[in-house]
């Protein structure tokens, strides 16, 4: 592989991860800092590493991220979501790998907006009949 960087976008419900692959040792950095340093639960990770994982190139690829908006969930969500799409553009053949697992596929779930009438998007206000 010739010295290149590969570049994925991730979504998931309002984050936005920039994702980029170097040819490396498997680093993972997000926002400048590092994987065990930014995300504290340990499924988060798990989640962040499923695509490298599937396609057996965690220790190929040192991963760059930038991620704003959501929570730490969706942020994780769309740092996958992310790196997929980059390993996609590092190497076609690995299309079949990461569709199979569902990693390629942008998660459609939104938060519902509210409605007039009601307090939050379903919840009514409070009733009595007396």
């Amino acid at each position: 592989m010739a010295k290149a960087r590969y570049y994925g976008t991730g979504r998931r419900k309002k984050s936005i991860a920039r994702v980029y692959l170097v040819p490396g040792t498997g680093n993972i950095t997000i926002n400048k800092r590092s994987i065990d340093e930014y995300l504290g639960m340990e499924t988060l990770k798990v989640i962040v590493r499923q695509p490298l994982t599937a396609t057996e190139t965690a220790d190929k690829f040192d991963v760059l991220v930038n991620v704003r908006g959501g929570g730490f969930t969706g942020q994780a969500g769309a740092i996958r979501h992310g790196i997929a799409r980059a390993l996609l553009q590092a190497d076609p053949e690995y299309r079949q790998i990461l569709k199979k697992a569902g990693y390629l596929t942008r998660d459609p779930r939104m938060k519902e907006r509210k409605k007039y009438g009601l307090k939050a998007a379903r919840r009514a206000p409070q009733f009595s009949k007396r």
